[in-house]
């Protein structure tokens, strides 16, 4: 059977952070507790000038140089994310034309709560596999929100992972595409209607009925199709809204804190939503053996998860240093920068 692989991989990270307890203290909350609850120690904030589009752009471009395909030749896009700059405008087009693709490219943005993301790594898959393309963009980007007070405050956060995908022949190929399955139902656990700045929720319910019901039989069926083995698996990605969903799930599965900290990187920067498990994903190609073989389970509220299993044909590849130093917000600048407050 052919395969695809991933070629390049990016990722985009604005500079600047709010830390879990300054969000809790402006309410007047027991900081050291709710850092304790969530394991978000801070979360990345979107600066004035920045949006989905924009942080797509930075990690995708930092994906196609390291691939060394050229722009020009990549005819296919899907962009997920729940905050596209426009409600009618593609982030696609755009980013066709800002990264000089193919203009006969197979483009379209998604949308799937948190796992838009994966979901455009799956198509991309489908169609170099198919032969229909040789090279594909899967992009999730995010600028989260959470309505002030709000749970989701604390962890909503912003950016971008990118992946150039070609045929696993690829002299650069880095980490083959073996197989992909999703799990999909009509779960109301977190919605945002037409008309609304912020989403809402269904508190609690988020995590048993939706999160954790949604990942267990995700992985149930893929250990079923698959014939898997979780623990011949190097590294596991899980999305995270916060540390301790992902954490609870592993500890039910028998994966272990090795496995898991490659791509656990909620609590530096919160939960990226579309964004958030391909981020997992970016950190782990930076740090993988060859031969070591990676599981990845997104999960998007509403609620489905995609499972995608890889194995890398070369060791890790770091991106370059991001030497920009990270720039701390107080609440009153936070909000200035999410729009709820305008200046």
């Amino acid at each position: 059977m052919k395969h695809s692989a991933i070629l390049g991989f990016g990722v985009y990270l604005p500079k600047y952070r709010i830390r879990t307890s300054d969000i809790a203290r402006h309410w007047q909350q027991d900081a050291d507790a709710l850092v304790a609850s969530l394991g978000v120690h801070q979360k990345s904030v979107a600066g004035r000038d920045e949006d989905t589009f924009t942080m797509a752009f930075e990690a995708a471009r930092l994906a196609l140089d390291m691939s060394g395909v050229p722009s020009s030749h990549v005819s296919a896009i899907f962009v997920g994310s729940e905050s596209h700059p426009y409600a009618v405008k593609p982030t696609s087009g755009m980013l066709v034309a800002a990264l000089t693709l193919d203009s006969l490219s197979h483009a379209a943005d998604l949308e799937f709560a948190c796992k838009a993301g994966t979901a455009g790594l799956q198509m991309v898959d489908s169609f170099v596999r198919s032969g229909q393309v040789r090279y594909g963009l899967a992009i999730g980007t995010d600028t989260a929100q959470g309505k002030p007070g709000d749970a989701l405050e604390y962890t909503a956060a912003a950016g971008a992972a990118a992946f150039v995908v070609g045929p696993d022949t690829h002299k650069n190929a880095l980490c083959r595409i073996e197989k992909t399955l999703s799990f999909t139902t009509d779960t109301p656990d977190f919605w945002r209607a037409k008309g609304e700045q912020y989403p809402r929720h269904a508190g609690r319910f988020t995590g048993e009925p939706g999160y954790f019901e949604h990942v267990r039989e995700t992985i149930r069926a893929a250990q079923d199709a698959w014939k898997l083995d979780l623990a011949e698996i190097g590294h596991v990605v899980f999305h995270m809204p916060n540390a301790k969903f992902p954490m609870r799930i592993a500890k039910e599965f028998g994966i272990t804190k090795g496995q898991m900290s490659a791509g656990f990187v909620v609590p530096q920067i919160g939960n990226t939503y579309s964004a958030c498990s391909l981020i997992g994903l970016v950190s782990v190609l930076e740090k993988v053996k060859k031969g070591q073989r990676i599981l990845v389970v997104s999960y998007g509220s509403g609620s489905g998860c995609d499972a995608i299993l890889m194995t890398a044909q070369k060791d890790g590849k770091p991106l370059p240093v991001d030497v920009r130093e990270p720039t701390y917000l107080d609440y009153s600048q936070y909000l200035e920068h999410t729009g709820a407050l305008s200046v």
